[in-house]
């Protein structure tokens, strides 16, 4: 076997290879290549390791996000849940692996983060033995966050039924209060971004830039969905969702605060689970959640399980043994750096937030 890094279109093997593989997702497309690149202009490293025929047994898409204030580190893959290694054995993972530490070290990378949506054994004791009998410590984040999924039932009519009359009657009073759904694509963004920048301001969050939407509209066109609850004409929450696989993944969804009472963001979410399972879908993949957290709760109301993300660590160099999480939001600087934001104008949150928000992995 070797590993070859894909560095230009059209990734047909590539392709092929993730919608062969039993536990691929969405964010192993290659599309998400071009995507992170066009929007921010990070480098991108998509490993692939081949057979003596060159058939592709192995794949690790590597985002590098470089910046002075929030590290230089290896992703797989930033911004999304779920990434990292597919393959097809434990040897190829391994390989991969290597690689990628090889490269690592010649982007003097701080660390390594996969994204799993499935645990890699021989990780889970907390180390990797590297090609070059180097004992590297890992760090499985354990815990922190879980996949909500709901499956789904061949018909909407089976899963209205399924929930019990008080929750019917939440998801009937959006409707009676006049509030309408539309679900369509690209041309829905302008609407869908206007409460998902205000929302994000809301919560202290810088926002993303509108080009990633437009760019993952652009990349997967007919797999995109977008859903915009509308007030009158004022779009006040937005559902952005990709379907892969009979598979609904929802990345991102905002409603705005002053308009809770109306319940807009259980109309949207009803909205795209009746689209999804009128339409063939077999589940729906509401996104991470905190264990217990309002999120979590109001996502297992649908029905949605909880499954465990396997976010693994590798620290690499003088960064070998430092804290994995630069980013902890307890800490005082940074609950002063979202109050603040918090009181920015929308308009400028629009403008320098992108920056910020493009070089925060998460």
């Amino acid at each position: 076997m070797k590993i070859k890094q894909y560095k230009s279109f059209p990734f047909r093997d590539w392709d092929n290879y993730v919608l062969s593989h039993p536990d691929s997702n969405v964010y192993h497309l290659s599309g998400w290549k071009n995507v992170i690149e066009k929007t921010y202009g990070h480098k991108t490293y998509y490993l692939a390791a081949t057979d003596s025929n060159e058939k592709i047994v192995g794949i690790l898409p590597l985002v590098h996000l470089k910046h002075i204030l929030f590290g230089n580190s290896l992703v797989s893959l930033p911004f999304v849940d779920i990434s990292g290694i597919l393959s097809n054995d434990e040897n190829v993972e391994s390989m991969l692996i290597d690689f990628a530490l090889d490269l690592g070290r010649q982007l003097n990378a701080e660390s390594i983060e996969l994204r799993q949506s499935k645990q890699l054994n021989f990780l889970d004791e907390g180390k990797f033995l590297s090609k070059k009998d180097e004992i590297i410590p890992v760090t499985k984040l354990a815990g922190h966050k879980v996949r909500m999924v709901l499956q789904l039932p061949e018909s909407s009519d089976t899963l209205l039924k399924s929930f019990n009359s008080k929750f019917r009657n939440k998801i009937k009073k959006p409707i009676k209060a006049g509030l309408k759904c539309i679900i369509g694509s690209s041309e829905l963004i302008e609407d869908f971004y206007e409460v998902f920048a205000v929302n994000m301001r809301d919560l202290g969050s810088p926002v993303h830039s509108k080009q990633l939407f437009k760019n993952i509209c652009t990349e997967f066109p007919n797999m995109v969905k977008i859903g915009v609850v509308y007030h009158d004409k004022r779009p006040i929450s937005g559902i952005f969702v990709i379907e892969f696989k009979k598979v609904i993944f929802n990345p991102w969804a905002s409603s705005l605060k002053c308009f809770s009472s109306l319940r807009a963001n259980t109309l949207q979410y009803w909205c795209l689970l009746k689209h999804a399972c009128d339409n063939g879908v077999k589940s729906f993949d509401f996104g991470r959640s905190s264990p217990d957290g309002g999120t979590y709760v109001f996502k297992e109301k649908w029905g949605a399980t909880s499954h465990p993300l396997f976010w693994y660590h590798i620290p690499m160099g003088n960064q070998r043994f430092s804290n994995m999480n630069n980013m902890n939001v307890d800490t005082p600087k940074y609950k002063t750096a979202i109050n603040v934001w918090k009181k920015l104008p929308i308009k400028v949150t629009k403008i320098i937030g992108p920056a910020i928000r493009g070089n925060i992995n998460l």
